[in-house]
């Protein structure tokens, strides 16, 4: 097994889950993404983006553990939506998310941080 398949719980708060949820959803509304930027964040294609997305949010709403891929997935998703105006959410993100910058940036801050050795220093 890769090391990117394995699973690893991580102590989210729900308020942390439902950021990187949002980030997951948003890409089925008004975000806009290219295939060069599904693959960049890790998917195979916008369809397996939204296909197994909505998977890894379902997850992230149960509170379960996921792989190091999809917590990798869902970080990259949720720091581009956000952030992008051109292929992201950008403006829109309080509108649909309910989520404001001022909430979102420290929220996203402490998943970053938490996600860190997950995803930068895996288990040997």
């Amino acid at each position: 097994m890769s090391k990117l398949d394995e699973v690893v719980d991580v102590a989210l708060t729900d308020e942390e889950r439902f950021l990187l949820d949002r980030g997951l959803v948003e890409w089925g509304g008004p975000a806009r993404c290219t295939e060069a930027m599904a693959v960049a964040i890790g998917f195979d294609s916008v369809a397996d983006l939204l296909a197994t997305g909505y998977r890894i949010a379902d997850d992230l709403t149960k509170g379960k553990p996921l792989t190091r891929r999809d917590w990798t997935r869902a970080l990259l998703a949720t720091e581009v939506v956000f952030a992008s105006d051109v292929l992201g959410s950008g403006h829109d993100w309080e509108a649909t998310t309910g989520l404001d910058d001022a909430s979102t940036i420290p929220l996203l801050r402490n998943v970053q941080i938490r996600l860190a050795d997950v995803i930068l220093r895996p288990s040997k």
